[in-house]
């Protein structure tokens, strides 16, 4: 290692530091989570500091975890419902975002804006006559009410149109003189240039999704409907009780898809949320 790369390492160690004791509370819940899971309940608020189990139990946790109730069908529910909003959130914020970004027609910068208000508006505040109208149509407990009311995400025509914006006209012009349709550009052409900013959206969308407590809890009225978060309430509510070791075994089970997700696009997920969030 040369002199020149040695100083700079040691220039960067009190930020490194910094970033790793940052790190280190950050991870810390999750850390406790999974070796309280691999734990019986006596052991976990035991006087000991030790991570490590004093009697290995991850396979009654996790057994009791999926044996009392169906937590694999909770993780599938979660797979369908985040897999179903985000297909339909891309397929209407794509072109909405096409439209803003670099279409010109009078009114476009006015619905920019509505679009802006409408991320200040939290989801809860519709909850009520979405649930009225779900119950009178007789679709509560379904997929249907659980998908429905998150298609449309005003978050996301405004992540996708700012990553648009970064495109250069040329490309559309081309595309246009080679006889594409507007569609057509929008998925064949931008779409493609775009998938940094997409894959962050989808890391927002599923990660939110999956872990949703608050609708679900509202539409669902059976296990069998259950998404992951719900799940693991209805596992503690009914199951559980106090065994802390196997509600931690079935928090880990719930949780950690979205931590894998998360390390395998983390790459992509920030260069498209930097991307898009410097541009005007």
């Amino acid at each position: 290692m040369t002199p020149g790369a040695n100083r700079t390492l040691i220039q960067d160690l009190p930020r490194l530091a910094l970033l790793g004791l940052g790190a280190v509370i950050v991870l810390a819940p999750y850390i406790w989570m999974f070796f309280a899971s691999l734990k019986p309940g006596s052991e976990v608020f035991s006087n000991s500091l030790s991570l490590l189990p004093e009697r290995f139990y991850a396979l009654e946790n996790y057994g009791k975890a999926l044996r009392e109730v169906p937590m694999l069908r909770f993780l599938f529910n979660g797979v369908v419902v985040c897999a179903l909003i985000l297909f339909f959130q891309t397929l209407f914020a794509v072109p909405a975002a096409y439209a803003l970004a670099k279409l010109r027609w009078r009114g476009r910068e006015v619905l920019f804006g509505l679009v802006m208000l409408g991320l200040l508006i939290p989801y809860h505040v519709p909850a009520l006559p979405l649930y009225v109208g779900f119950a009178r149509l007789g679709l509560l407990d379904s997929f249907t009410a659980l998908v429905a009311p998150f298609s449309i995400s005003v978050f996301g025509i405004f992540l996708f149109r700012q990553a648009f914006r970064s495109l250069p006209d040329e490309l559309i012009h081309a595309a246009r003189i080679d006889g594409m349709g507007e569609m057509s550009i929008v998925w064949r052409v931008v779409m493609p240039n775009a998938w940094p900013a997409a894959t962050a959206f989808a890391t927002f969308s599923i990660v939110a999704h999956w872990n949703d407590l608050f609708w679900p809890l509202i539409v669902v009225q059976s296990h069998g409907m259950a998404t992951p978060a719900l799940g693991v309430l209805f596992f503690r509510a009914e199951e559980a009780g106090n065994d802390v070791g196997a509600l931690m075994a079935a928090a880990v089970m719930v949780t950690a898809p979205m931590v894998i997700l998360f390390l395998l696009a983390q790459r992509r997920f920030i260069q498209g949320i930097a991307t898009a969030g410097l541009k005007g």
